[in-house]
């Protein structure tokens, strides 16, 4: 809510890595309104967590689409990053808001139509093979289908993306120190993004990869649901802590480290035209 509030109250929300912040943090807050609800059922009826019931469906569902739509636009800022340093100046910011408001709504209606499946009938309530033991009453192929793919995406996206800003940046600093210029912003820069790309893949590595385990445990279980009491309940709960983690650290990453990244660039201006042209990030 502080990091909605705080971009709506400046004046830069035209920016097209301003509207990825924006609907990130939206996402982040749908992941943590949602993990309370699931955390309240809980609270007042533990079994029908650990058994499954009908009542699950809606907050597992929200909480699917939440996560979905908080990787999406995580690849989507690792995109425009990109994009940004790539790109003109003119064709970043008349084309690439356009790019970032399509982007906003296909991560939103592909999340959606992802975490809709199970209300629209792909849930196991009335079956009893092919049962998730952790997040019953979902199908253990549906988890599959939902879970493997988006973490694959989530980490290899923005894993060349941002080795990809990092190469542009040497490459422009190696071509400034050819002609004798000054290469030190361009340094700090180069810097800078390695830092931020490695707190980024921590982070996810940390808060998504129990949950991919334990969806892959859950695809080769084959014990009984009491057998696993209470050791197993425990590890999910702990995931739902590490995703609501990864939704504090987003943030603190993607805000105040992006912000302090365009300060150091914001003067960067190119020196010879016919040799470099230099992008703000």
């Amino acid at each position: 809510c502080t990091v909605i509030f705080t971009r709506m109250a400046t004046k830069d929300l035209h920016k097209p890595i301003s509207i990825l912040f924006c609907n990130l943090a939206f996402s982040d807050l749908f992941t943590s309104f949602s993990g309370f609800w699931i955390s309240m059922l809980f609270i007042t009826n533990p079994d029908i967590t650990i058994f499954g019931s009908k009542d699950m469906l809606a907050p597992y569902a929200l909480y699917t689409m939440s996560i979905l739509s908080t990787i999406y636009n995580l690849v989507s800022i690792g995109i425009e990053r990109y994009l940004a340093v790539a790109e003109s100046m003119r064709t970043r910011f008349r084309v690439v808001r356009n790019h970032s408001i399509a982007a906003v709504l296909i991560n939103w209606v592909l999340a959606l139509f992802l975490g809709c499946l199970p209300l629209m009938g792909w849930n196991c309530l009335h079956m009893e093979k092919n049962l998730s033991v952790l997040y019953s009453p979902f199908c253990v192929d549906y988890l599959v289908f939902i879970t493997l793919p988006n973490v694959v995406v989530a980490f290899i996206i923005p894993l060349f993306t941002y080795l990809g800003i990092i190469i542009i940046l040497r490459k422009r600093k190696l071509r400034m120190k050819a002609c004798g210029q000054a290469t030190g912003t361009y340094k700090s820069a180069e810097i800078q993004v390695a830092r931020t790309s490695v707190f980024i893949w921590l982070l996810a590595l940390i808060s998504y990869a129990p949950f991919s385990a334990g969806v892959i445990f859950d695809a080769t279980n084959h014990q009984c649901p009491i057998d696993l009491y209470p050791g197993i309940y425990i590890f999910r709960n702990f995931t739902a802590i590490l995703i609501t983690a990864n939704c504090l650290g987003n943030p603190i990453i993607y805000t105040l480290k992006a912000k302090t990244l365009g300060a150091k660039l914001k003067g960067l201006k190119c020196l010879s035209t016919t040799r470099v042209r230099a992008c703000t990030i």
